[in-house]
C-alpha cells in the first residue's frame, strides 16, 4: 500500500494568496498526495486574551497575542476556491484543517470529502460530534493524548454517525520542534494494535530521518510541514522543511516502500547469481584415494557452492570414497 504523504503548508503563507500557490507548486513537484492548508476563523478559536505558544512568541518575535496573530493568516472563503482550484491545476490533491465547527461547515461545502481532527479538537465534544454527524473521511491527529483520550474520540465520532472503517489515525508530538527523545515512533504500533485502524505520522521534528522511519514501522500516511524559506517569520516555518528537503524526504519514503518488500524470508533475485559463489562445498583438504575413509582430516569446506552442501557433511564423515581426489576437488559423492 503506498503511503499517503501530506505535504502541511498549513500558515506558511503568511496570510498571502501568492505565496500559498508557491506553496502548491512546491508540493506538487515534490510529489506529494496532498498539500494540506489550515482553515480557521481567530474568533472562533481563541479568546482575546489567550497567550502564544513559547515557541510561537520565539518564532514570531512580535508582541501581539495569539488572536492577533492567527487573524492575520485567516483564509477567505474566495482565497480557499482560488487555492483549490489551483491545487487542481498542479494535480496535486487539496485539504484544509478545520479547526472550528463554522470551519467545518465552510470547508464541507466546498466539497472537501476527508477532514483532519487536528491534536488540539481531540477532546472537544462538540466539535468531533459536529464533523462524526457528517460521515466524512476523518483522520484523527493524537498529539498530546493517551489511547484512553482516542479511544474517547472515536466512540464519539462513531456514534455521531462516522462509519469506523472511514477513520485513519495519526501518531504526533505536539512540539515545534519535537525532540527525538519524545517521537516515541513505537506508539504507531501500539496505536494500530489497540484499534485496528489504519495509522500515521505527523511529523515535527528536524530533519528527515524519523518520518522515513515511520514508514518503516508501518505507518500508512506521513504529514510534514515545509516552508519556502525557514528565514520568513511565521509561527511554523523554523519547524518546516524547505523545497528540497521536502522532494528528497518523499522520496526516501517511496524509495523505504520498495524496499520493505512483502514480508516473506526467502532468496531474492538478485541474490540467485551469487548464491554459488559466496556459499561453500566439501573438498579434499588433502589428496585422497579410492578406499580411503572422509576424515576430519581429508575433508574441508571451500567455495564455490556447486558441490555437495556442507550441511551434508555428516552424511560423508566415516564413508568410503569411491574414486581418488585432488587437494581442492569438489567431493561428488554421498
Amino acid at each position: 500500500m503506498k503511503t499517503i504523504v501530506i505535504a502541511e503548508a498549513g500558515v506558511n503563507h503568511n496570510g498571502d494568496l501568492g505565496l500559498a500557490k508557491e506553496l502548491i507548486d512546491i508540493a506538487a513537484e515534490s510529489g506529494a498526495d496532498f498539500v494540506k492548508f489550515q482553515t480557521f476563523a481567530a474568533k472562533n478559536l481563541v479568546v482575546k486574551f489567550a497567550p502564544k505558544a513559547k515557541y510561537q512568541i520565539e518564532n514570531t518575535n512580535e508582541n501581539y497575542s495569539q488572536f492577533e496573530m492567527l487573524r492575520k493568516l485567516e483564509l477567505s472563503v474566495d482565497s480557499h476556491l482560488s487555492l483549490i482550484e489551483y491545487a487542481r491545476s498542479r494535480n496535486v490533491k487539496f485539504l484544509s484543517t478545520a479547526f472550528d465547527i463554522s470551519s467545518i461547515d465552510m470547508l464541507s461545502k466546498l466539497g472537501q470529502d476527508l477532514f483532519k481532527v487536528p491534536s488540539g479538537e481531540i477532546t472537544n465534544l462538540p466539535y468531533l460530534l459536529h464533523l462524526g454527524r457528517l460521515n466524512k473521511e476523518i483522520i484523527l491527529s493524537t498529539g498530546m493524548s493517551n489511547l484512553d483520550e482516542i479511544e474517547a474520540a472515536l466512540t464519539i465520532l462513531e456514534e455521531a454517525g462516522t462509519l469506523k472503517n472511514s477513520i485513519s489515525i495519526l501518531h504526533c508530538t505536539s512540539a515545534y520542534p519535537a525532540p527525538l527523545i519524545d517521537v516515541n515512533l513505537r506508539a504507531i504500533q501500539q496505536i494500530r494494535d489497540a484499534f485496528k485502524l489504519p495509522v500515521g505520522y505527523s511529523d515535527h521534528t528536524l530533519g528527515l530521518e524519523v518520518p522515513v522511519a515511520a514508514v518503516a514501522l508501518g505507518a500508512k500516511i506521513i504529514e510534514k510541514h515545509f516552508t519556502t524559506s525557514r528565514e520568513l517569520p511565521g509561527p511554523d516555518h523554523k519547524a518546516s522543511l524547505e523545497p528540497e528537503e521536502l522532494k528528497r524526504m518523499i522520496s526516501m519514503i517511496r524509495n523505504i516502500e520498495i524496499a520493505m518488500g512483502e514480508g516473506e524470508k526467502r532468496a531474492m533475485p538478485s541474490e540467485l547469481e551469487n548464491r554459488e559463489i559466496v556459499r561453500k562445498s566439501i573438498v579434499a583438504k588433502q589428496r585422497i584415494y579410492k578406499g580411503d575413509l572422509f576424515t576430519l582430516e581429508n575433508l574441508t569446506t571451500k567455495r564455490p557452492g556447486t558441490g555437495i552442501s556442507p550441511m551434508r557433511w555428516n552424511d560423508l564423515i566415516g564413508n568410503q570414497a569411491t574414486r581418488s581426489y585432488s587437494i581442492d576437488e569438489l567431493i561428488d559423492e554421498t
